[in-house]
């Protein structure tokens, strides 16, 4: 008797921390992956679909290990569905906000926090507007930032009659980013290292 109550107590409590979030739970947040960016949009990137095709690797990969996905979107007057290969399933969260930085006037912090996130992984469009905007307000707010290179895309930037090429604009950005505000690396970079599964 003394050791059937016993392993009642041991299976319970193992049942007990299977069901608690781990600490270092990560997510994916994909930031405005919309048709607008495409050609035939309203303000189409540079290069928009090849992005997108990397962050579909990157979302099925999240999904594959059943870490949590948050498709974000803008408020626009049009052009504003997500992009199909990236469309979000119904049991996904998405959030529509109507600043550059995805955490502004939107409930994603409060989000991240009921599941116990402590790392994002951010891509989306355009790299130097709302991805960079989120990943800098993600690293402030205490969370620990990968930025995925190669699932973001830009378009030229024009100012006082001088334009910068979106290669440019891409390479400017990431390199501000990277080692100040967190980790930037490709789809392939991420997936090869583990980086999901071993929490690093």
């Amino acid at each position: 008797m003394k050791r059937i109550l016993l392993l009642l107590v041991g299976l319970y409590a193992g049942i007990l921390f299977a069901q608690q979030p781990k600490t270092d739970s990560t997510a994916l947040l994909l930031v405005d992956i919309q048709d607008f960016y495409f050609p035939g949009g309203f303000y189409p990137l540079v290069h928009p679909e090849e992005a997108s095709a990397k962050a579909a690797v990157l979302l099925n990969y999240f999904r594959k290990n059943h870490a949590l996905v948050v498709h974000i979107k803008h408020a626009a007057k049009r052009d504003t569905l997500i992009r199909q290969d990236v469309a979000p399933l119904p049991t996904e969260k998405v959030i529509t906000k109507h600043y550059a930085n995805s955490f502004r006037g939107t409930g994603l912090l409060g989000y991240l926090h009921a599941h116990h996130i402590k790392k994002v992984v951010v891509c989306g469009m355009m790299t130097h507007m709302c991805v960079e905007a989120t990943t800098r307000a993600a690293a402030d707010l205490g969370f620990q930032v990968t930025l995925i290179s190669d699932a973001c895309a830009t378009r030229d930037v024009v100012y006082k009659g001088d334009t910068v090429k979106a290669l440019d604009v891409q390479i400017s950005t990431l390199g501000s980013i990277s080692g100040y505000y967190g980790k930037v690396m490709t789809v392939r970079e991420f997936i090869d290292g583990n980086y999901l599964e071993n929490g690093k």
